[in-house]
């Protein structure tokens, strides 16, 4: 399921860019382009930069620290609340996107609704479902086969998630990606010292609220455990690593690689076998939670680099984070006789 999440983003996320890009190379084919309109354009992505990646752990870590300590019923409750309204609005997104293809005329009309503004027919027609879908869920979410619901819920969300918030080149992955290496480490190992017990998998368990477990992340039943229960992997040990590999095929398209001398083909391949190992190490260490984002950072990141410096792009991946493109208004305007105008520069 994370492996897959992240394809299908990955593949959303690339398309979105590449025709960002094709329809502004239309606008500067123009002679009469505006340069203000094309920068300022709104496209609904928000790129992070090193600051809010290291303030976003730091968030993480004190949004942690407020579930350990009120960790109850009445609280699994809020999140839950807080979960299905992600979820509806996740939900609707890719639902929204997936049957545009066949109702586009009622995706691109519209009518004003109060307080929300102006929204299509087509998401008036899908929000119904998404709101009930949700709320069946939370209602019956005790019942054996509820982990489906959940686990439709949160990949909806993630995937959407991936689609909005975007690391414009590989610094800033780095450094997210290092910050969530050690967060992870921190609250699974190092906080047993400071509160007797690792807050993270008390967390994630949902240990003193009488729920199993918070709706934070995607789980499956284990098929051949005879002691049951689920196994279960976070939200952000998807969405951290989704960022890294949907760039690299953002990457990888914009600059019309093909999948081979690319980049996205190797840091799937390296998301999967970090996964595995954790998966791995788990077994090894008889089902003691481990920190997912210990063994995955490591692979996706560093074959990422390595490969990256190999091929001669690393430069290039750790400032701009996209190729360089000519502007085809500038090739209009190039002269066709530079020979002879640097024969009359010589003789001057």
């Amino acid at each position: 399921m994370a492996v897959g999440t992240i394809l299908v983003s990955s593949f959303w996320s690339a398309w979105s860019a590449r025709e960002a890009a094709i329809e502004q190379d239309k606008i500067l084919k123009d002679a009469s382009f505006d340069y203000a309109n094309v920068e300022q354009g709104s496209s609904g992505v928000v790129d992070i930069n090193t600051t809010s990646a290291v303030l976003f752990v730091v968030i993480a870590s004190g949004f942690l620290i407020v579930l350990y300590k009120l960790m109850s019923y009445w609280f699994i409750e809020l999140l839950v609340v807080l979960f299905c309204i992600g979820g509806v609005e996740g939900l609707q997104t890719c639902l929204v996107a997936l049957l545009l293809r066949w109702f586009k005329s009622a995706g691109e009309t519209f009518v004003k609704v109060p307080i929300f503004g102006a929204i299509s027919y087509l998401t008036l027609a899908v929000a119904p479902f998404c709101v009930t879908f949700s709320v069946v869920w939370a209602v019956y979410r005790r019942v054996n086969f509820a982990w489906i619901g959940q686990d439709i819920l949160g990949i909806a969300l993630i995937i959407t998630v991936l689609q909005i918030v975007r690391v414009p080149n590989l610094k800033v992955g780095t450094v997210l990606l290092s910050c969530a290496f050690l967060y992870d480490i921190f609250w699974v190992f190092v906080s047993k010292r400071m509160f007797n017990e690792s807050v993270m998998i008390v967390v994630a368990r949902g240990d003193g609220s009488g729920e199993d477990g918070i709706p934070m992340l995607l789980k499956i039943p284990r098929m051949f455990d005879p002691w049951g229960g689920y196994s279960i992997i976070g939200f952000g040990d998807i969405l951290l690593p989704g960022l890294l590999v949907a760039f690299s095929l953002r990457y990888d398209w914009l600059s019309n690689k093909s999948l081979r001398a690319g980049y996205f083909v190797w840091a799937m391949t390296a998301y999967g076998l970090g996964l595995l190992i954790t998966y791995v190490a788990l077994n090894l260490m008889d089902g003691h939670g481990q920190p997912a984002l210990l063994y995955i950072v490591p692979f996706t990141l560093g074959t990422f680099i390595t490969l990256g410096k190999k091929r001669g792009d690393l430069s290039n991946l750790w400032s701009r984070g996209e190729p360089v493109r000519p502007c085809p208004h500038f090739h209009q305007l190039q002269p066709t006789n530079q020979p002879e105008e640097r024969e009359d520069e010589h003789q001057n």
